[in-house]
């Protein structure tokens, strides 16, 4: 199957398969003009000056996916048709990986992966798909902001017992 991205990747928005910012919603923060990192605990090794050929190894090195995982994005279809050389190696480009930093970003956020497979689709299908990209991608924000939410009141309780163990050292320590 031969598949492509739709749209460049030249912005941020772009990554996403996403037109420049237009948000209706009154509850929508303003957008970033470059997404806030997603709390990655490990940077990526920079991208080689110059270069836009990558081969499995470099990507999974990159992106700290395994060559297996890359492989498997490819064959259910949430990679775009990644080039090969005459050998059969693939080839990534840039583009590939800031492909796959977005997708890194959405499993992040706990996104299902037939969720990301049809939201790959509809970035194939082009423009024509924009609101439906719009609704799945709202509907997901919905779950990561209840999930956050949940989180917060978690933490709260976490913040309390730890403050009456601290209080109870405390006091054990005057004595």
């Amino acid at each position: 199957m031969t598949v492509t991205q739709s749209e460049p990747a030249t912005g941020s928005r772009a990554l996403a398969g996403l037109p420049e910012p237009v948000c209706p919603h009154a509850d929508a923060r303003p957008l970033p003009a470059v997404p806030r990192d997603c709390g990655r605990t490990r940077a990526p090794h920079p991208r080689p000056a110059g270069q836009d050929r990558y081969t499995i190894g470099e990507v999974a090195e990159h992106t700290g996916l395994s060559a297996h995982t890359l492989r498997w994005y490819e064959r259910i279809g949430l990679m775009p048709h990644v080039d090969r050389t005459h050998t059969g190696q693939r080839r990534f480009t840039n583009r590939d990986l800031d492909w796959l930093d977005l997708v890194s970003r959405l499993r992040l956020t706990g996104m299902p992966v037939a969720d990301m497979v049809r939201y790959a689709e509809l970035v194939r299908e082009g423009e024509s798909t924009f609101r439906e990209r719009e609704e799945l991608l709202t509907r997901h924000r919905a779950d990561v902001r209840q999930r956050i939410a949940e989180l917060e009141s978690t933490l709260d309780v976490l913040d309390y017992k730890i403050g009456i163990y601290a209080d109870a050292r405390r006091a054990s320590e005057r004595f």
